[in-house]
């Protein structure tokens, strides 16, 4: 029988945890409200998930201040004309218009009336597809990695993801950042192509391609918090 405590405590961080006799391995989790959740086999010690998050530790502060940068809450909005939307760094006007599909129009975002955050979010999708995907070329060339694809979705709290197949997932609400700031959440992401973990062999990778990467990581955090996430969108 498993001798872990229900919350265990190590350092500065509160992990909850519960045992699973289906579990082969121990899963840890930065839930959305950015608790910490391990689910454990009935064969781990105390000891042994302590040495795990202790190695962890790295990783697990970087999700958690991913959730920081991109988990407060939007600016309410109320889609009418005149509202301010942000694009590539730059604020956009609103306006409602009596028909048609949200589109970007001489400097003004139009949203056909009735519509919301739902189709705004579809926009940002629509549209982000084709401009990561031109933008990401010469970043993959630069660290010599192939992704086998990109996608714009909601991602929780979190900036971007890559799959284990090399498919890069990047969110939706990055495409209101600075192009500067999507260009280091895209060599964020690529170079965990490389290497998966966080490593210092990881950030070795990220300075390569982007000797100012700090710089821009501080401007991210800065800059999220700011941004229209909608809870439809998240």
């Amino acid at each position: 029988m498993s001798d872990i405590p229900g919350v265990l405590r190590v350092g500065d961080l509160e992990v909850a945890v519960s045992v699973s006799d289906r579990r082969k391995s121990v899963r840890l989790t930065v839930e959305r409200d950015s608790s910490i959740t391990a689910v454990v086999p009935s064969q781990v010690s105390k000891a042994e998930l302590v040495k795990m998050v202790e190695a962890k530790r790295p990783w697990l502060y970087g999700k958690l201040a991913e959730k920081r940068d991109l988990g407060r809450a939007a600016p309410a909005k109320e889609y009418v004309t005149g509202e301010g939307f942000r694009y590539l760094g730059r604020s956009h006007r609103l306006r409602v218009v009596d028909e048609g599909e949200v589109r970007l129009i001489r400097g003004r975002l139009e949203l056909p009336r009735g519509g919301g955050a739902r189709e705004l979010v579809g926009w940002y999708r629509r549209v982000g597809e084709p401009w990561l995907a031109k933008r990401v070329r010469p970043w993959a060339d630069r660290l010599g990695v192939e992704p086998s694809g990109l996608t714009v979705r909601p991602l929780g709290y979190r900036w971007g993801s890559c799959s284990r197949g090399g498919r890069v997932n990047i969110h939706w609400a990055a495409m209101q950042l600075p192009p500067s700031l999507i260009d280091y959440v895209l060599v964020h992401e690529l170079a965990h192509l490389r290497q998966p973990d966080h490593s210092a062999a990881f950030w070795e990778i990220v300075e390569r391609a982007m000797p100012l990467h700090d710089g821009y990581r501080d401007r991210l955090r800065r800059t999220g918090n700011d941004l229209w996430l909608p809870e439809e969108g998240r």
